[in-house]
Protein backbone atom coordinates (compact mmCIF):
# COMPACT_ATOMS: atom_id res chain seq x y z
CA UNK A 1 0.00 0.00 0.00
CA UNK A 2 1.12 3.35 -1.37
CA UNK A 3 0.17 6.63 -0.23
CA UNK A 4 1.49 9.52 -2.86
CA UNK A 5 1.28 12.55 -0.58
CA UNK A 6 2.60 16.44 -2.30
CA UNK A 7 1.50 18.60 -4.99
CA UNK A 8 -1.61 18.05 -7.80
CA UNK A 9 -0.36 18.15 -11.31
CA UNK A 10 -2.13 16.85 -14.67
CA UNK A 11 -4.90 14.22 -15.36
CA UNK A 12 -3.64 10.43 -15.61
CA UNK A 13 0.09 11.26 -14.87
CA UNK A 14 1.31 12.91 -11.61
CA UNK A 15 -0.90 12.13 -8.19
CA UNK A 16 -1.14 13.36 -4.67
CA UNK A 17 -2.19 11.46 -1.29
CA UNK A 18 -4.40 8.07 -1.14
CA UNK A 19 -3.09 4.38 -1.67
CA UNK A 20 -2.93 1.67 -3.76
CA UNK A 21 -1.36 -2.01 -3.55
CA UNK A 22 0.13 -3.96 -6.14
CA UNK A 23 -0.81 -7.12 -7.71
CA UNK A 24 0.05 -10.12 -9.76
CA UNK A 25 2.62 -8.58 -12.54
CA UNK A 26 3.17 -6.01 -10.43
CA UNK A 27 -0.39 -3.86 -11.33
CA UNK A 28 -2.38 -1.47 -9.22
CA UNK A 29 -5.06 -2.92 -6.65
CA UNK A 30 -7.84 -1.15 -4.81
CA UNK A 31 -8.26 2.60 -5.71
CA UNK A 32 -5.07 4.05 -7.44
CA UNK A 33 -3.57 7.26 -5.51
CA UNK A 34 -6.46 9.71 -4.77
CA UNK A 35 -6.32 13.93 -5.79
CA UNK A 36 -6.73 15.79 -2.79
CA UNK A 37 -6.29 13.38 0.24
CA UNK A 38 -4.22 14.71 3.12
CA UNK A 39 -4.56 11.71 5.23
CA UNK A 40 -2.67 8.36 4.16
CA UNK A 41 -4.87 5.16 4.50
CA UNK A 42 -3.43 2.91 7.46
CA UNK A 43 -0.49 1.13 6.93
CA UNK A 44 0.41 2.74 3.60
CA UNK A 45 3.98 3.55 2.87
CA UNK A 46 4.24 7.69 2.48
CA UNK A 47 5.83 8.66 -0.34
CA UNK A 48 6.58 12.59 -0.21
CA UNK A 49 6.94 14.84 -3.23
CA UNK A 50 4.95 15.03 -7.30
CA UNK A 51 4.88 11.07 -7.64
CA UNK A 52 4.18 10.52 -11.15
CA UNK A 53 4.45 7.26 -13.67
CA UNK A 54 7.70 5.97 -13.48
CA UNK A 55 10.07 7.45 -16.23
CA UNK A 56 10.53 5.58 -19.50
CA UNK A 57 14.20 5.65 -21.30
CA UNK A 58 13.15 4.45 -24.71
CA UNK A 59 16.76 4.92 -26.15
CA UNK A 60 19.70 3.34 -24.71
CA UNK A 61 23.47 1.91 -25.67
CA UNK A 62 24.50 1.09 -22.20
CA UNK A 63 28.11 0.93 -22.87
CA UNK A 64 28.50 4.39 -24.24
CA UNK A 65 28.32 5.09 -20.28
CA UNK A 66 32.24 4.01 -20.44
CA UNK A 67 32.31 7.45 -22.75
CA UNK A 68 31.17 10.09 -20.18
CA UNK A 69 34.12 12.49 -19.59
CA UNK A 70 36.66 10.78 -21.69
CA UNK A 71 35.38 11.91 -24.93
CA UNK A 72 34.65 15.74 -23.98
CA UNK A 73 38.87 16.39 -24.54
CA UNK A 74 39.55 18.17 -27.37
CA UNK A 75 37.13 19.08 -30.49
CA UNK A 76 35.57 16.97 -33.10
CA UNK A 77 32.69 15.61 -34.73
CA UNK A 78 30.04 12.62 -34.57
CA UNK A 79 32.37 10.78 -36.53
CA UNK A 80 35.64 11.05 -34.45
CA UNK A 81 34.10 10.52 -31.42
CA UNK A 82 32.79 7.20 -32.76
CA UNK A 83 36.17 5.93 -33.40
CA UNK A 84 36.39 6.80 -29.45
CA UNK A 85 32.81 4.80 -29.11
CA UNK A 86 34.38 1.98 -30.97
CA UNK A 87 37.39 1.00 -28.76
CA UNK A 88 35.15 0.53 -25.64
CA UNK A 89 32.80 -1.69 -27.56
CA UNK A 90 35.99 -4.15 -28.78
CA UNK A 91 36.93 -4.66 -25.20
CA UNK A 92 33.14 -6.07 -23.81
CA UNK A 93 32.40 -9.39 -23.13
CA UNK A 94 28.98 -10.80 -21.14
CA UNK A 95 30.78 -10.56 -17.97
CA UNK A 96 31.59 -6.77 -17.89
CA UNK A 97 28.99 -5.66 -20.48
CA UNK A 98 26.42 -7.18 -17.62
CA UNK A 99 28.23 -5.63 -14.39
CA UNK A 100 28.37 -2.03 -16.64
CA UNK A 101 24.76 -2.34 -17.45
CA UNK A 102 23.98 -3.52 -14.07
CA UNK A 103 25.20 0.07 -12.52
CA UNK A 104 23.98 2.34 -15.18
CA UNK A 105 20.18 0.83 -14.99
CA UNK A 106 21.12 1.43 -11.29
CA UNK A 107 21.82 4.61 -12.58
CA UNK A 108 18.63 5.30 -14.29
CA UNK A 109 16.43 3.94 -11.45
CA UNK A 110 17.85 6.51 -9.16
CA UNK A 111 16.65 8.84 -12.02
CA UNK A 112 13.51 7.74 -12.00
CA UNK A 113 13.24 5.85 -14.85
CA UNK A 114 11.06 2.18 -14.89
CA UNK A 115 11.80 0.89 -18.44
CA UNK A 116 14.72 1.51 -20.66
CA UNK A 117 14.82 0.43 -24.35
CA UNK A 118 18.28 -0.65 -25.01
CA UNK A 119 19.20 -0.56 -28.80
CA UNK A 120 21.82 -3.61 -28.72
CA UNK A 121 23.85 -4.18 -31.56
CA UNK A 122 26.91 -5.91 -29.74
CA UNK A 123 25.98 -9.40 -30.76
CA UNK A 124 29.02 -11.28 -30.73
CA UNK A 125 32.83 -12.02 -29.69
CA UNK A 126 35.76 -9.45 -31.67
CA UNK A 127 36.14 -10.60 -35.09
CA UNK A 128 32.65 -11.60 -35.73
CA UNK A 129 32.74 -15.34 -34.21
CA UNK A 130 29.39 -16.04 -32.84
CA UNK A 131 29.62 -16.94 -28.34
CA UNK A 132 28.65 -20.29 -27.52
CA UNK A 133 25.10 -18.86 -26.21
CA UNK A 134 24.71 -16.63 -29.71
CA UNK A 135 22.63 -14.11 -27.70
CA UNK A 136 24.85 -13.69 -24.30
CA UNK A 137 25.41 -10.30 -24.59
CA UNK A 138 21.68 -9.56 -24.78
CA UNK A 139 20.76 -11.91 -22.42
CA UNK A 140 23.49 -10.04 -20.37
CA UNK A 141 21.60 -6.82 -20.60
CA UNK A 142 17.88 -8.56 -19.76
CA UNK A 143 19.79 -10.02 -16.49
CA UNK A 144 21.79 -6.50 -16.01
CA UNK A 145 18.03 -4.98 -16.08
CA UNK A 146 16.70 -7.29 -13.50
CA UNK A 147 19.60 -7.12 -11.32
CA UNK A 148 19.23 -3.35 -11.26
CA UNK A 149 15.26 -3.48 -10.55
CA UNK A 150 13.88 -2.34 -13.49
CA UNK A 151 12.07 -3.37 -17.06
CA UNK A 152 13.93 -3.53 -20.20
CA UNK A 153 12.51 -3.59 -23.80
CA UNK A 154 15.84 -5.19 -25.57
CA UNK A 155 15.37 -3.92 -28.87
CA UNK A 156 18.16 -6.13 -30.56
CA UNK A 157 19.37 -4.57 -33.75
CA UNK A 158 20.11 -5.52 -37.36
CA UNK A 159 23.61 -3.92 -38.27
CA UNK A 160 25.04 -5.63 -41.64
CA UNK A 161 27.03 -3.16 -43.39
CA UNK A 162 29.10 -0.04 -43.19
CA UNK A 163 28.27 2.75 -45.58
CA UNK A 164 25.67 2.86 -48.35
CA UNK A 165 27.59 1.55 -51.93
CA UNK A 166 24.34 0.23 -53.87
CA UNK A 167 20.41 0.19 -54.24
CA UNK A 168 20.62 -3.31 -53.25
CA UNK A 169 24.06 -3.94 -50.91
CA UNK A 170 26.53 -1.99 -49.18
CA UNK A 171 30.01 -1.88 -48.19
CA UNK A 172 31.10 -4.97 -45.73
CA UNK A 173 31.47 -4.13 -42.30
CA UNK A 174 34.55 -2.29 -41.46
CA UNK A 175 37.01 -4.79 -38.20
CA UNK A 176 35.10 -2.36 -35.51
CA UNK A 177 31.27 -3.43 -36.78
CA UNK A 178 31.87 -7.51 -37.39
CA UNK A 179 31.25 -8.16 -34.16
CA UNK A 180 27.82 -5.93 -34.62
CA UNK A 181 26.57 -8.20 -37.98
CA UNK A 182 25.33 -11.66 -38.26
CA UNK A 183 25.77 -11.38 -42.02
CA UNK A 184 22.29 -11.09 -43.46
CA UNK A 185 18.55 -9.92 -42.10
CA UNK A 186 17.71 -13.65 -42.55
CA UNK A 187 20.15 -14.83 -40.10
CA UNK A 188 19.29 -11.65 -37.51
CA UNK A 189 15.88 -12.75 -37.36
CA UNK A 190 16.69 -16.51 -36.23
CA UNK A 191 19.32 -15.57 -33.54
CA UNK A 192 16.73 -12.94 -32.07
CA UNK A 193 14.05 -15.42 -32.01
CA UNK A 194 15.83 -17.62 -29.83
CA UNK A 195 15.32 -14.68 -27.36
CA UNK A 196 12.61 -14.66 -24.29
CA UNK A 197 11.07 -12.19 -22.58
CA UNK A 198 9.31 -12.27 -19.53
CA UNK A 199 7.54 -10.06 -16.98
CA UNK A 200 10.21 -7.40 -16.55
CA UNK A 201 11.54 -8.00 -19.98
CA UNK A 202 10.42 -7.61 -23.35
CA UNK A 203 11.58 -8.12 -26.98
CA UNK A 204 11.73 -5.83 -29.73
CA UNK A 205 13.79 -5.17 -33.29
CA UNK A 206 15.78 -1.97 -34.48
CA UNK A 207 17.23 -1.13 -37.88
CA UNK A 208 20.72 0.19 -36.73
CA UNK A 209 20.33 2.88 -39.62
CA UNK A 210 19.88 3.29 -43.58
CA UNK A 211 23.41 3.25 -43.91
CA UNK A 212 23.91 -0.59 -41.45
CA UNK A 213 21.15 -1.95 -43.60
CA UNK A 214 20.90 -2.39 -46.90
CA UNK A 215 17.45 -1.61 -48.30
CA UNK A 216 16.94 -4.58 -49.85
CA UNK A 217 17.14 -6.46 -46.04
CA UNK A 218 15.03 -3.91 -44.60
CA UNK A 219 11.18 -5.50 -45.45
CA UNK A 220 12.64 -8.99 -43.30
CA UNK A 221 13.55 -6.72 -40.19
CA UNK A 222 10.07 -4.84 -40.53
CA UNK A 223 8.44 -8.43 -40.83
CA UNK A 224 10.20 -9.91 -37.67
CA UNK A 225 8.64 -7.23 -35.89
CA UNK A 226 5.29 -7.33 -37.14
CA UNK A 227 5.13 -11.47 -36.58
CA UNK A 228 6.26 -10.95 -33.27
CA UNK A 229 4.16 -7.89 -32.56
CA UNK A 230 6.98 -6.14 -31.39
CA UNK A 231 8.42 -2.48 -31.39
CA UNK A 232 10.82 -1.51 -33.87
CA UNK A 233 13.39 1.38 -33.66
CA UNK A 234 15.59 2.97 -36.48
CA UNK A 235 18.25 5.73 -35.84
CA UNK A 236 17.11 8.23 -38.67
CA UNK A 237 18.67 11.10 -40.26
CA UNK A 238 20.65 11.76 -37.31
CA UNK A 239 23.96 12.86 -39.74
CA UNK A 240 23.73 14.84 -42.65
CA UNK A 241 26.63 12.80 -44.38
CA UNK A 242 23.99 9.88 -44.29
CA UNK A 243 21.18 11.59 -45.66
CA UNK A 244 23.29 12.41 -48.54
CA UNK A 245 24.66 8.94 -48.93
CA UNK A 246 21.02 7.99 -49.21
CA UNK A 247 19.98 10.29 -51.89
CA UNK A 248 22.84 9.79 -54.00
CA UNK A 249 22.38 6.13 -54.20
CA UNK A 250 18.62 5.59 -54.20
CA UNK A 251 17.51 9.30 -55.02
CA UNK A 252 15.36 9.75 -52.03
CA UNK A 253 15.65 10.62 -48.18
CA UNK A 254 16.11 7.58 -45.46
CA UNK A 255 12.41 8.60 -44.30
CA UNK A 256 11.56 7.55 -47.91
CA UNK A 257 13.31 4.74 -47.92
CA UNK A 258 12.40 3.22 -45.07
CA UNK A 259 8.81 4.13 -46.11
CA UNK A 260 8.94 2.23 -49.46
CA UNK A 261 10.63 -0.71 -47.70
CA UNK A 262 7.58 -1.15 -45.04
CA UNK A 263 9.81 0.15 -42.12
CA UNK A 264 7.55 3.20 -40.73
CA UNK A 265 4.01 2.43 -38.97
CA UNK A 266 2.85 2.65 -35.49
CA UNK A 267 5.25 0.28 -34.01
CA UNK A 268 8.20 1.67 -35.32
CA UNK A 269 9.87 4.43 -33.88
CA UNK A 270 12.58 6.94 -35.45
CA UNK A 271 15.06 7.78 -32.86
CA UNK A 272 16.10 11.28 -33.44
CA UNK A 273 14.80 12.49 -37.04
CA UNK A 274 16.93 15.12 -36.93
CA UNK A 275 17.32 16.20 -40.73
CA UNK A 276 14.00 16.05 -42.28
CA UNK A 277 12.29 17.62 -45.09
CA UNK A 278 8.81 19.00 -45.17
CA UNK A 279 7.52 15.47 -46.89
CA UNK A 280 9.74 13.20 -44.45
CA UNK A 281 7.87 14.78 -42.07
CA UNK A 282 4.70 14.52 -43.57
CA UNK A 283 5.59 10.53 -43.98
CA UNK A 284 6.31 9.67 -40.73
CA UNK A 285 3.57 11.81 -38.94
CA UNK A 286 0.79 10.27 -41.50
CA UNK A 287 2.06 6.41 -40.72
CA UNK A 288 1.47 7.33 -37.00
CA UNK A 289 5.71 6.27 -36.46
CA UNK A 290 6.65 8.08 -33.55
CA UNK A 291 10.22 10.13 -32.64
CA UNK A 292 12.25 9.73 -29.95
CA UNK A 293 14.08 12.97 -29.06
CA UNK A 294 17.43 12.56 -26.97
CA UNK A 295 18.16 15.98 -26.87
CA UNK A 296 21.25 15.96 -24.69
CA UNK A 297 22.97 13.27 -27.15
CA UNK A 298 21.80 15.48 -29.63
CA UNK A 299 23.26 18.71 -28.55
CA UNK A 300 26.98 16.39 -26.98
CA UNK A 301 27.55 14.91 -30.45
CA UNK A 302 26.62 18.24 -32.05
CA UNK A 303 24.07 16.74 -34.46
CA UNK A 304 21.76 19.46 -34.58
CA UNK A 305 18.23 19.94 -33.35
CA UNK A 306 15.09 17.64 -34.72
CA UNK A 307 11.63 19.44 -35.70
CA UNK A 308 10.02 17.88 -32.31
CA UNK A 309 6.89 20.00 -32.59
CA UNK A 310 6.61 19.63 -36.32
CA UNK A 311 6.97 16.37 -35.98
CA UNK A 312 4.07 16.05 -33.13
CA UNK A 313 2.04 18.52 -34.86
CA UNK A 314 2.53 16.03 -37.69
CA UNK A 315 1.00 13.20 -35.92
CA UNK A 316 4.10 11.61 -34.69
CA UNK A 317 3.97 10.53 -30.75
CA UNK A 318 7.32 11.70 -28.77
CA UNK A 319 9.33 9.93 -26.70
CA UNK A 320 12.62 10.48 -24.77
CA UNK A 321 15.98 8.93 -24.84
CA UNK A 322 19.57 9.41 -22.86
CA UNK A 323 21.21 7.64 -25.81
CA UNK A 324 25.14 8.30 -25.08
CA UNK A 325 24.45 8.86 -21.82
CA UNK A 326 26.29 12.03 -21.48
CA UNK A 327 24.12 12.17 -18.64
CA UNK A 328 21.30 10.14 -17.60
CA UNK A 329 18.38 12.39 -16.50
CA UNK A 330 14.95 12.05 -18.22
CA UNK A 331 13.43 15.40 -16.63
CA UNK A 332 16.41 17.26 -18.20
CA UNK A 333 15.75 15.49 -21.75
CA UNK A 334 11.97 16.75 -21.00
CA UNK A 335 13.07 20.48 -20.55
CA UNK A 336 15.45 20.59 -23.18
CA UNK A 337 13.09 19.41 -26.14
CA UNK A 338 11.17 22.61 -25.38
CA UNK A 339 14.78 25.26 -25.00
CA UNK A 340 15.40 23.60 -27.76
CA UNK A 341 12.69 24.29 -29.55
CA UNK A 342 12.95 28.21 -28.08
CA UNK A 343 16.19 28.40 -29.40
CA UNK A 344 14.95 27.58 -33.00
CA UNK A 345 11.84 29.59 -32.71
CA UNK A 346 13.22 32.28 -30.29
CA UNK A 347 9.48 31.96 -28.41
CA UNK A 348 8.32 29.92 -25.45
CA UNK A 349 5.83 27.63 -24.62
CA UNK A 350 5.53 25.27 -27.14
CA UNK A 351 4.58 21.83 -24.79
CA UNK A 352 3.29 22.59 -21.11
CA UNK A 353 4.79 20.62 -18.32
CA UNK A 354 1.93 17.83 -18.86
CA UNK A 355 2.64 17.15 -22.39
CA UNK A 356 5.99 16.85 -22.04
CA UNK A 357 5.20 14.48 -18.59
CA UNK A 358 3.43 12.26 -21.19
CA UNK A 359 6.15 12.12 -23.54
CA UNK A 360 8.36 11.13 -20.48
CA UNK A 361 5.79 8.74 -19.58
CA UNK A 362 2.71 7.26 -21.06
CA UNK A 363 4.17 7.76 -24.65
CA UNK A 364 7.73 6.54 -23.88
CA UNK A 365 5.96 3.16 -22.70
CA UNK A 366 4.16 3.04 -25.87
CA UNK A 367 6.84 3.54 -27.70
CA UNK A 368 9.04 -0.02 -26.19
CA UNK A 369 5.72 -2.29 -26.10
CA UNK A 370 4.41 -1.59 -22.69
CA UNK A 371 1.01 -0.05 -23.16
CA UNK A 372 0.12 -1.08 -19.75
CA UNK A 373 2.40 1.52 -18.09
CA UNK A 374 3.00 4.97 -17.69
CA UNK A 375 -0.05 5.81 -16.42
CA UNK A 376 -1.65 5.91 -12.82
CA UNK A 377 -5.01 4.03 -13.36
CA UNK A 378 -6.43 1.25 -12.46
CA UNK A 379 -5.01 -1.96 -14.71
CA UNK A 380 -1.98 -0.13 -14.77
CA UNK A 381 1.43 -1.14 -13.41
CA UNK A 382 2.57 -0.17 -10.51
CA UNK A 383 5.95 1.66 -11.70
CA UNK A 384 5.77 5.15 -10.31
CA UNK A 385 8.69 7.40 -8.94
CA UNK A 386 8.88 10.41 -6.81
CA UNK A 387 10.07 14.24 -7.36
CA UNK A 388 11.23 15.98 -3.82
CA UNK A 389 9.86 19.64 -4.12
CA UNK A 390 11.50 20.63 -1.20
CA UNK A 391 14.97 20.19 -2.54
CA UNK A 392 17.13 23.76 -3.48
CA UNK A 393 16.20 23.74 -7.10
CA UNK A 394 12.30 22.82 -6.65
CA UNK A 395 11.62 24.51 -3.00
CA UNK A 396 9.54 27.53 -3.31
CA UNK A 397 6.78 27.47 -6.15
CA UNK A 398 3.26 26.76 -5.20
CA UNK A 399 2.21 23.05 -4.84
CA UNK A 400 -0.16 23.29 -7.50
CA UNK A 401 2.49 23.91 -10.09
CA UNK A 402 4.14 20.63 -8.68
CA UNK A 403 4.05 19.43 -12.46
CA UNK A 404 5.78 22.55 -13.63
CA UNK A 405 8.61 22.92 -11.35
CA UNK A 406 9.78 18.85 -12.35
CA UNK A 407 9.87 19.59 -15.72
CA UNK A 408 11.82 22.99 -15.70
CA UNK A 409 13.67 23.27 -11.98
CA UNK A 410 14.11 19.75 -11.13
CA UNK A 411 16.83 17.06 -12.03
CA UNK A 412 17.94 13.36 -11.34
CA UNK A 413 18.86 14.48 -8.07
CA UNK A 414 15.86 15.46 -6.88
CA UNK A 415 14.40 12.06 -7.37
CA UNK A 416 13.63 10.17 -3.74
CA UNK A 417 11.66 7.27 -4.72
CA UNK A 418 11.49 4.52 -7.57
CA UNK A 419 8.59 1.87 -7.22
CA UNK A 420 8.74 -1.31 -10.14
CA UNK A 421 6.31 -3.58 -10.45
CA UNK A 422 5.30 -2.40 -6.77
CA UNK A 423 8.36 -2.78 -5.69
CA UNK A 424 10.85 0.26 -3.92
CA UNK A 425 13.74 -0.14 -5.75
CA UNK A 426 14.85 3.72 -4.80
CA UNK A 427 14.25 4.56 -1.10
CA UNK A 428 15.01 7.69 0.15
CA UNK A 429 17.38 8.00 -2.99
CA UNK A 430 19.35 5.12 -2.34
CA UNK A 431 19.25 2.09 -4.30
CA UNK A 432 17.89 -0.96 -2.82
CA UNK A 433 19.54 -3.58 -4.88
CA UNK A 434 22.65 -2.10 -5.59
CA UNK A 435 23.73 -0.32 -2.54
CA UNK A 436 26.58 1.69 -4.09
CA UNK A 437 26.56 3.05 -7.38
CA UNK A 438 28.81 5.28 -7.75
CA UNK A 439 31.34 2.58 -6.87
CA UNK A 440 29.78 -0.03 -9.30
CA UNK A 441 29.84 2.59 -11.72
CA UNK A 442 33.93 3.05 -11.11
CA UNK A 443 34.62 -0.47 -11.09
CA UNK A 444 32.96 -1.87 -14.15
CA UNK A 445 34.04 1.60 -16.49
CA UNK A 446 37.86 0.90 -15.47
CA UNK A 447 37.45 -2.82 -16.19
CA UNK A 448 36.92 -1.43 -19.44
CA UNK A 449 40.16 0.69 -20.03
CA UNK A 450 42.69 -0.13 -22.43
Amino acid sequence: MWACVGARAAGGGPRRGGGGGAGPGGRPRAPPPRRGAETPEPGAEVLRGLTVPGLANAHSHAFHRALRGLVQVGSGTFWTWREFMYQVASRLTPENYHALARAVYAEMALAGITVVGEFHYVHHAPGGKPYADPNAMGEAMIAAAADAGIRITLLDTAYLSSAITNKHGGEPPDQHQLRFSDGTAEAWAERVSLLKGGEVARIGAAVHSVRAVPAAQLPVVAAWAAEHGAPLHVHLSEQTAENDACLRVHGCTPARLLADHGVLGRRTTGVHNTHLTGEDIRLLGDSGTGTCMCPTTERDLADGIGPAKALQQAGSPLSLGSDSHAVIDILEEARAMEMDERLRTRTRGHWTAASLLRAATADGHAALGWDDAGRLEPGALADFTTVALDSVRTAGPLPRLGAETAVFAATSADVRHTVVAGRQVVRDGVHTLVPDVPSALTEAIAALRG
